[in-house]
């Protein structure tokens, strides 16, 4: 992982958190939230999208592989409590 990355831009740790998978079987899905399985999938297929989506899937595929995956959890935004009206 490109530390000086991380340390120049901290805003690419809340990209990582808050950032949702715009197509395939996790659509909507925060990428932090993704399956390590899954990035490592898109990793040994034909390796990660272009452009910043990849780049993100990358990074958080590095942090859950080094075990700082909770450093993001903070990060990510809460869902809305859903409310019922009577």
């Amino acid at each position: 992982m490109n530390e000086q990355n991380l340390a120049a831009d901290p805003e690419i740790l809340i990209k990582i958190a808050r950032t949702r998978m715009p197509f395939g079987k996790y659509t909507g899905t925060a990428i932090v939230h993704l399956p390590e399985e899954y990035l490592l999938w898109f990793q040994n297929k034909d390796g990660f999208p272009k452009g910043e989506l990849g780049y993100l899937m990358a990074i958080c595929l590095e942090l859950k592989v080094e075990g700082l995956e909770s450093l993001l959890l903070p990060l990510a935004e809460k869902k809305p409590k859903s409310f019922k009206f009577d």
